[in-house]
């Protein structure tokens, strides 16, 4: 699978190359949701979702993450998605949650969900989400009849 990233970027869909102390520190630090949040209980999340990072070339560390709980045949819900402060506004939280449609559309889901939060929204409205009922946080990206399995 290819995204497209800037240059010094790679994205990854290996669970072996996810770094899990950073990421804990990306989210308890950087992202308000996950404030507070115990390493014990970030890893019982890790290891019951699908997991993205991007990370800099050439083995670099892990700047970007994301992951995804799912069934795997009907539904996702797309979580914790979060950029390194200093490597934001280059387009790699939208390559991060390109990457991880990319990555399932092969399941068929019929509906990734995801919360939103007021800095994101403009990334998933790109990405073909659009608000659920009217939510000014829910957004969902519904699957088109090419993607979905029968």
């Amino acid at each position: 699978m290819h995204v497209d990233l800037p240059a010094g970027y790679e994205f990854s869909a290996d669970p072996h190359r996810l770094d899990a102390a950073r990421v804990h520190a990306l989210l308890t630090e950087h992202a308000y949701w996950a404030r507070g949040r115990g390493r014990e209980l970030q890893d019982a999340a890790i290891a019951g979702s699908r997991n993205y990072g991007v990370y800099e070339s050439g083995g670099g560390a892990q700047v970007a993450y994301a992951r995804l709980v799912t069934d795997a045949a009907t539904f996702g819900w797309l979580a914790d998605v979060v950029v390194d402060p200093a490597h934001r506004g280059a387009g790699l939280g939208s390559a991060l949650v390109a990457g991880v449609l990319a990555d399932v559309e092969p399941l068929g889901l019929k509906r990734v969900v995801l919360k939103a939060s007021d800095d994101g929204r403009r990334v998933y409205e790109r990405l073909g989400f659009v608000p659920i009922d009217g939510s000014a946080e829910w957004m969902q990206r519904a699957s088109t009849p090419a993607t979905t399995r029968h």
